[in-house]
């Protein structure tokens, strides 16, 4: 397994997207991140689960699954060693965080983050005397 085939199976889950956070690659369903690549470098993916689900994993297979370093791995999100697993094993823990976040999503209500629109739009005023903020800046350069 490479994170090419991780990408592949986490993308092959219904309403799987890729997307991005602080810079590496994620995958959403609902807008929501259920796994990531950010520990691509080092060889693992990540799957967003329960403590008790990540327990479950490290203790049958402990050579594949453990614990990301502080906070967010005792919140659940696990690293997946994808050099010695197969790709039944990953595929399975995928489709785990998958189902967890679709559950989540749907017991919270939660909906996908709107998007941030591309450009501001800008706001003309007109003041009291009716010209925009913009012509009187005109009018005032050419006294």
């Amino acid at each position: 397994m490479n994170i090419h085939d991780f990408r592949r199976l986490a993308l092959s889950l219904p309403g799987a997207e890729e997307s991005s956070h602080m810079g590496a690659p994620d995958f959403r369903v609902g807008g929501r991140i259920f796994a990531t690549l950010a520990a691509a470098k080092l060889g693992y993916g990540n799957v967003m689960i329960t403590p008790d689900q990540q327990a479950a994993f490290v203790e049958e297979l402990p050579a594949v699954f453990f614990p990301v370093t502080g906070g967010w791995g005792r919140g659940g999100a696990t690293h997946v060693n994808l050099a010695v697993a197969s790709e039944d094993v990953v595929f399975g823990a995928l489709q785990t965080a998958h189902k967890l976040r679709v559950e989540k999503n749907v017991r919270t209500g939660a909906k996908p983050p709107a998007t941030k629109p591309k450009a501001k739009l800008e706001v003309v005023r007109k003041s009291q005397t009716g010209k925009t903020k913009a012509a009187r800046s005109k009018s005032r350069s050419k006294k």
